[in-house]
């Protein structure tokens, strides 16, 4: 006797569908699995074994040989336990075989046949909707997370029992259902930080506005004690809300990782992800032996946060080149290659020198080789593909008592919000989301100058000796700037302050 099922496995952040197929025959009682299976899929096997035993199932006593094809596929994880045990069923003709038609199944069982939890649902539920399946059935605890893909019927089950009388309609189980707009509603800013607690540095806040609007890398420095951290951090608050589509692109991720609450279903809020200065290249970039995404990932449509950036490794600064240019990370290894989305905004923070109080000679204890050697550690390619270099000064003692409250972070939110808006108008229909992303050929379109203003970047470039790179980021950052100020054109205004932010890595690297 012989059933299939439908299951999925997940390499990289995409499913790869898996068709788990059962045959039932004479011959010694032994279970067979093949099909590239990891040592955990071996193991099912045992797990399947005792939750239908536990389950009131007695096994006959004959073969059972268990396929799970394509065969050039590896699979691993413990979410084929549900699919095998399924199949076996519809092979001993415990479930009609035209329910196992079209629907997929997903699940890991435990021995006394409850159905426990399994990571990357998302991405699962999202290929059954691609392959077009009537139904899904998952565990309960990952049945929010999978019915948050829109025009996909989701079963939560609890036990392998209730998969049973499910699947021989001898008990109605009510479809997951969850409101998306709910989902990706924004809640209130972690810890209760905003940028109103902030005294002072409002060039600072401007530097980081403008950031956020276009998403442009950050470069923070100055010396100890001035803010640059908790500037850094308040980031969080003025981002605005995630749409469904961004919300799906990230939940996907954490999903695949195990970092989402198995109860809860989409992200709501843009990550912020803060590595130690310690973190290894894998750990920045992913790896592993099935690779899986790294912090690069992890702050996909977000923020990823380098505190102290000259004390990370130089291979863990220098793998960020790549994925800072073209938005994703390659990974190869020996059985494929992987990519994962790497649309992130860098914010990073320093200290000018090591004793961090350069060029305050009177504080400074630093020599001018270690100073060198210090901002060194920051190569050139990498400082050119930071949009904007801002210095945090120290401040008088008068500024430090002034209890004026800055602005708020809600305030600078709505303003960031509007500059998306903008933005997501003008690319509607183009692979560009932000100013940030604007390529060399599209700045030409997008990034047009009247003659005074053309007059004016000309100077500066021959002045400067920028890079043609630099120029591109100079016009990138003042397109965001002539959004925050509602001009459809780019005035010499905005590129005045567009130049001003790359003064700071000539103030200290020139």
């Amino acid at each position: 006797m012989f059933s299939s099922v439908l299951s999925a496995c997940v390499c990289g952040i995409e499913s790869v569908p898996v068709h788990v197929e059962a045959d039932i025959s004479d011959g010694l009682p032994v279970m067979n699995m093949v099909g590239y299976l990891a040592s955990e899929v071996k193991e099912a096997q045992d797990r399947v074994r005792s939750a239908m035993r536990n389950t009131g199932i007695r096994l006959p006593v004959k073969r059972i040989t268990v396929n799970l094809w394509p065969a050039d596929i590896r699979k691993a994880g413990s979410a084929f336990d549900l699919p095998i045990a399924s199949a076996i069923l519809g092979a001993l003709g415990m479930v009609p075989a035209d329910r196992l038609v079209n629907v997929l199944i997903a699940g890991e069982l435990s021995l006394h046949g409850e159905v426990n939890p399994v990571n990357g649902i998302l991405a699962v539920a999202a290929g059954a909707r691609e392959w077009k399946c009537d139904c899904c059935i998952v565990p309960k605890q990952n049945a929010r997370e999978a019915a948050a893909v829109p025009g996909l019927t989701v079963i939560g089950v609890q036990t392998l029992a209730e998969v049973i009388a499910y699947l021989n309609d001898e008990t109605a189980l009510q479809p997951e259902y969850v409101n998306p707009e709910e989902l990706i509603t924004e809640g209130e800013a972690e810890g209760g930080m905003d940028y109103a607690d902030i005294i002072g540095q409002e060039a600072v806040k401007r530097a980081a506005e403008v950031a956020v609007s276009g998403r442009h890398n950050l470069l923070l420095i100055g010396p100890p004690g001035t803010g640059k951290t908790m500037i850094a951090k308040r980031i969080p608050t003025i981002l605005p809300r995630l749409s469904m589509e961004e919300s799906l692109e990230i939940t996907k991720i954490y999903s695949v990782c195990g970092l989402l609450q198995k109860e809860d279903g989409l992200i709501r809020k843009r990550p912020f992800r803060s590595p130690h200065h310690t973190v290894t290249m894998n750990a920045l970039a992913g790896g592993g032996r099935i690779p899986r995404p790294g912090e690069i990932s992890l702050a996909h449509l977000g923020v990823l946060f380098l505190d102290e950036v000259p004390e990370f490794s130089k291979p863990a600064l220098e793998i960020l080149r790549q994925p800072m240019e073209e938005r994703v990370i390659h990974i190869a290894r020996n059985r494929g290659n992987y990519t994962f989305p790497a649309d992130f905004m860098l914010a990073a923070a320093m200290n000018p020198c090591r004793c961090g109080f350069y060029p305050d000679m009177e504080k400074c204890s630093c020599n001018t080789a270690e100073i060198k050697r210090y901002l060194g550690k920051i190569s050139g390619p990498l400082l050119d593909r930071m949009d904007i270099c801002a210095e945090v000064p120290g401040m008088e003692y008068e500024r430090l008592t002034d209890r004026r409250k800055g602005e708020s972070s809600a305030a600078i939110r709505e303003r960031v919000s509007i500059a998306h808006e903008i933005q997501r108008r003008r690319y509607e229909g183009t692979p560009f989301r932000y100013n940030a992303e604007l390529t060399p050929a599209a700045i030409g379109r997008y990034c047009t100058l009247g003659k005074k203003e053309e007059a004016f970047l000309a100077a500066v470039f021959e002045k400067l000796d920028m890079s043609m790179r630099g120029c591109h980021r100079v016009l990138r950052v003042a397109r965001t700037i002539a959004d925050l100020d509602g001009s459809n054109r780019i005035l010499t205004k905005h590129l005045s302050e567009a130049v001003m932010y790359r003064m700071g890595d000539r103030k200290f690297w020139h």
